[in-house]
């Protein structure tokens, strides 16, 4: 089950310091993938044996500094649309405002449960004053320090007892899961749509293992994959839906669940901001890749020469990550879906394709031997062997060696670059660990 947590609140109460405080319980398992500044805003959260994911929805609001009562309710709303539990963050040191009742009174008719973290408690006795926040009518405030860390263990034990512990029922079979994502009007319920429409009785719905995605199989022209769909995509959300951080946040249940991504991009529009946080949360969760350059068929100029300027710019803007099938057409006039189903199956088995030991020993010591590591402090790094882990969610190689925390991130990459030149892993993120033997 993905559990969502979102944070919430007026500005200046510290919900970054507080989303920074409680994802760190897994920073030595994420890896800061360069390229992406937005891993402020989602993030994972393992505490007690238990998975959840946290949003801080703050940060996808423009101007967040300002306070502005309607972007307050703008996060409220879309976090009690989204999420399965909402942190209320408080200021314990300048006390109850306005804003906070506000937000309060939205929370309380909406029957999603709610805590209230009081957060700038740096010390117990101003821990003490957290009491004035009984009045906004939403149980026991959490006192918190964000900088220091007092009160969060509480807090995440508190949460972690209110979330679901059902383990996912696996209703779904070995085949690929894919998922249509972008910002509004990128064109994904044409896409689905267009998909589904001509022979709707072949098309069986199934209920999402989550409480808002659906699960469509799809098993038409020789194919058989589902099709992960937010339930609000097709039908107009309660909030407004051209919104940018709400589609970011409607996405990452339906990210979290797939196997490989469809991220949707406008042909008249180009590469966006909001097109690269969802790209980000894609990386994150070590996701396949294709990406649709919609409306195609809108655009005047189609030579060569604009699709490849268009190629390179896609790949630029979501460097260091490049090595994804980029395709052109129209989910309206049906141009070219057929074959983005072929290729986003292709990316499915390329992120389970398995390289003995000997054919990676064979094919990449004699690249390290002739580019070997840079020397540290004189010391020389001698890479062993080589070998592939098994069941793992994309391919990852442990590489046996015996100085390990001297490789540096440019030679991760060059390592990577080789190992795709060898093997078509197009589309799919390969993980590089270096160990000691």
């Amino acid at each position: 089950m993905n559990n969502l947590v979102a944070i919430v609140g007026r500005p200046n109460v510290g919900k970054s310091t507080l989303f920074n405080r409680l994802t760190q319980s897994r920073q030595a398992i994420v890896t800061d993938i360069s390229g992406t500044t937005r891993d402020r805003l989602y993030g994972k959260v393992t505490w007690n044996g238990l998975e959840f994911s946290l949003v801080d929805t703050g940060g996808w609001v423009v101007n967040s500094d300002d306070v502005f009562e309607e972007e307050i309710n703008k996060q409220v709303k879309i976090a009690i649309e989204e999420a399965d539990i909402i942190l209320l963050a408080v200021d314990v040191m300048n006390g109850l405002t306005d804003l906070d009742l506000t937000a309060a009174q939205l929370l309380r008719r909406s029957g999603k449960p709610v805590v209230i973290v009081a957060n700038k408690a740096d010390n117990h006795n101003i821990g003490h004053q957290a009491s004035e926040f009984y009045s906004l009518g939403l149980g026991d405030p959490y006192p918190v320090s964000s900088i220091n860390g007092l009160g969060t263990g509480d807090l995440l034990d508190y949460i972690v007892s209110k979330l679901s512990r059902e383990k996912e029922e696996e209703v779904f079979e070995d085949i690929p899961k894919l998922a249509v994502v972008g910002r509004p009007n990128a064109g994904k319920s044409s896409l689905i749509n267009s998909l589904l429409d001509e022979e709707r009785h072949i098309v069986t719905d199934v209920a999402g293992t989550t409480r808002d995605s659906i699960h469509t199989r799809y098993t038409k022209f020789g194919m058989d994959f589902y099709l992960i769909d937010t339930a609000g995509i097709r039908k107009k959300g309660k909030v407004n839906e051209d919104l940018e951080y709400f589609s970011v946040i409607r996405s990452i249940r339906v990210i979290e669940e797939a196997d490989v991504c469809i991220l949707m991009l406008d042909a008249t529009r180009g590469i966006e901001s909001q097109d690269l946080n969802i790209f980000s949360l894609i990386q994150k969760n070590k996701k396949g890749l294709v990406v649709f350059v919609n409306k195609w068929d809108t655009v005047e100029e189609k030579s060569t020469a604009a699709i490849k300027m268009f190629e390179n710019t896609i790949r630029h803007r979501l460097a260091p990550f490049t090595d994804f099938p980029i395709l052109f057409g129209s989910a309206t006039t049906k141009q070219r879906i057929l074959k983005l189903m072929d290729v986003a199956k292709e990316v499915y088995q390329n992120r389970k394709i398995h390289i003995s030991t000997s054919k990676l020993n064979d094919a990449l010591l004699p690249i390290i031997e002739s580019t070997p590591p840079p020397s540290n402090k004189g010391k020389f790094i001698k890479v062993k062997y080589i070998t592939q882990l098994r069941e793992t969610q994309s391919p990852s190689f442990v590489f046996f060696c015996n100085l390990p925390q001297y490789i540096k991130e440019p030679y991760k990459r060059f390592i990577e670059n080789r190992m795709r030149e060898l093997w078509n892993f197009s589309g799919t993120p390969i993980n590089i660990f270096f160990r000691e033997k």
